[in-house]
């Protein structure tokens, strides 16, 4: 896909990471994988994110990313792919080389491993892995790997591919900043966990898309949210929140980690054989399995 044309279609819709399926052993199910993601494909996302955070990134091996990419991409139709990719700089270039060869249409440049580091460290990181692939690449500004605006700039000037920026900090003060400093120079997306419980505010700092975990198991609720709060039915968007969203929410909140777990729960609440998380995550347990039965029936499209 051109560099361009994926910048374009990132922001023409909804977005989501399909979590990566394993067997009982831990190992990937690519046949469980492929027929959830051709699922998710008949509806409404405009790109699917494959080896994502939702999708266990930080769990797998670097050699295991292309060939989920590789599955991905084969179900998935004229649905874009874009991979995760991260780590340190030698092993994000290397997987960003991997996945394109795998047939990835860009990369989400997840934060590097562990460190803090200074914003001249984060530019020589992030250009070395754009220049390390053609495709369009998305940083995600998050955790250790917080770019200010003047380094953002800075990273465009350099890198002509770099075609998206994805916030998961919540500061609506540096977004905004950002997006009126960048312009349409990128494409903005939401990447809060639970991404819906702050669109309205994204929204109003120049972010016309986030990705949502949820789409994973109540896809056609995803898009109904999407479309009411792209569409400023602001009663809409409250109700689903009351009824569906704060719900989810409470049972996230109930451990660690959950905003993965409880998102593999519901994919195999809804009859695919996505198998357990990998550690360090865990599963639910059997009572918020139970309830997160009791809210997905509500609430099926």
């Amino acid at each position: 896909m051109e560099i361009e044309q994926l910048k374009q279609v990132l922001g023409d819709g909804l977005l989501s990471f399909p979590v990566t399926h394993f067997h009982g052993d831990g190992k990937f199910n690519p046949t469980s994988y492929a027929e959830h993601v051709n699922w998710l494909s008949g509806f409404e996302a405009s790109v699917l994110f494959a080896a994502g955070g939702t999708g266990e990134f930080f769990s797998l091996t670097p050699e295991e990313i292309p060939a989920i990419v590789s599955v991905a991409k084969a179900a998935a139709g004229k649905t874009p792919i874009v991979s995760g990719c991260g780590y340190g700089t030698d092993i994000a270039a290397s997987i960003a080389r991997s996945v394109e060869k795998a047939g990835a249409d860009g990369i989400l440049l997840l934060p590097h491993y562990l460190i803090d580091a200074p914003q001249e460290g984060l530019f020589q990181h992030i250009k070395k892995v754009c220049q390390s692939t053609g495709m369009g690449v998305m940083v995600y500004n998050r955790d250790n790997s917080v770019l200010q605006a003047d380094t953002l700039a800075r990273l465009c000037d350099e890198c002509p591919n770099l075609v998206g920026f994805k916030d998961g900090t919540g500061d609506i003060g540096l977004v905004r900043q950002i997006t009126a400093k960048m312009g349409d120079r990128l494409t903005y997306l939401g990447g809060m966990p639970t991404a819906e419980l702050f669109a309205e505010a994204y929204l109003g700092a120049g972010f016309t898309t986030y990705s949502s975990a949820v789409f994973n198991f109540v896809p056609g609720l995803a898009v109904e949210f999407y479309k009411a709060l792209r569409a400023g039915e602001r009663k809409k968007c409250e109700q689903i929140l009351n009824d569906f969203f704060y719900p989810f929410m409470a049972i996230r909140n109930r451990d660690k980690g959950y905003a993965v777990s409880a998102i593999k729960a519901g994919v195999r609440l809804q009859g695919f054989d996505a198998g357990g998380v990998r550690p360090p995550l865990k599963d639910l347990t059997s009572e918020e399995c139970s309830m997160m039965e009791a809210l997905i029936d509500q609430h099926k499209r």
